[in-house]
């Protein structure tokens, strides 16, 4: 399966399990994942969703090959729900959402913190944000909710620069709320997710709906400016030569 669900104390767990490609989003997972948090929303037993990974990733971000295929390939088949579907689901989420980032974070393992409410991350952990690497633009709105979350200059340097970005960074920025050491990461992070979990469903859905109604249009507008600009950019010179150059990587 490519993620696992675990039920405990109104806590839903969701792991995600390509541990062999270091939890990169296929269109599969990207399918998974979305399902998995619109069950989640519509599940009145699950108060508190926590989103993490399998092995020593938190996600690779999308699958490079995939994103090859999708631009060379005329037989590519996209999933039901896709990339879309899953930042759907994330902006649409009305639950308290906790990520906690038990390794590398690379694209959508980085932007997805923008819609967390509350951010756990190991001390070994690193994020990456690597569009101009790969010769596009900014996805999931991080191009709104980084600088909102971060600062516009901190926002400028993950987006602009495909650098990495250690867990005192990340903290110090304000994109995760705590470090963990990687052994006690997931037992803090539910142990945060249960106190909430204590709280009456209704009364939490309310207080993250008065905190991100006021951004909703502004996502919505960023996420189509991002997809204007990925429109134009996939597939240019600069996107092709860098999914050529990862082909080639891997391919040896």
């Amino acid at each position: 399966m490519s993620i696992l669900i675990d039920d405990r104390a109104r806590v839903r767990t969701l792991t995600l399990n390509r541990p062999d490609a270091l939890n990169a989003f296929d269109e599969a997972l990207y399918d998974a994942t979305t399902e998995a948090l619109r069950e989640a929303a519509d599940d009145p037993n699950v108060a508190v969703v926590l989103l993490t990974g399998n092995g020593r990733a938190f996600s690779a971000g999308t699958d490079l090959r995939e994103m090859q295929a999708r631009t060379t390939d005329p037989n590519f088949r996209p999933g039901k729900h896709g990339f879309t579907g899953l930042v759907d689901a994330l902006a649409e989420f009305p639950k308290p959402l906790i990520c906690a980032v038990n390794g590398i974070g690379l694209g959508i393992g980085t932007t997805v913190l923008g819609f967390a409410d509350l951010a756990f991350m190991s001390s070994e952990a690193r994020l990456k944000c690597p569009f101009t690497d790969l010769g596009v633009a900014p996805e999931a709105a991080s191009s709104y909710l980084l600088p909102a979350l971060i600062g516009r200059q901190n926002a400028a340097w993950v987006l602009m620069s495909s650098e990495w970005i250690d867990a005192a960074q990340a903290k110090e920025m304000g994109l995760v709320w705590r470090i963990c050491a990687p052994e006690e990461l997931l037992d803090v992070a539910r142990t945060h997710a249960e106190t909430l979990a204590t709280k009456p469903i209704s009364s939490l859905i309310a207080v993250k709906r008065t905190m991100t109604e006021p951004s909703r249009a502004e996502i919505a507008a960023a996420r189509e400016r991002e997809n204007e600009c990925f429109r134009e950019l996939m597939g240019g010179p600069a996107n092709v030569e860098a999914l050529t150059a990862f082909a080639r990587r891997t391919a040896m």
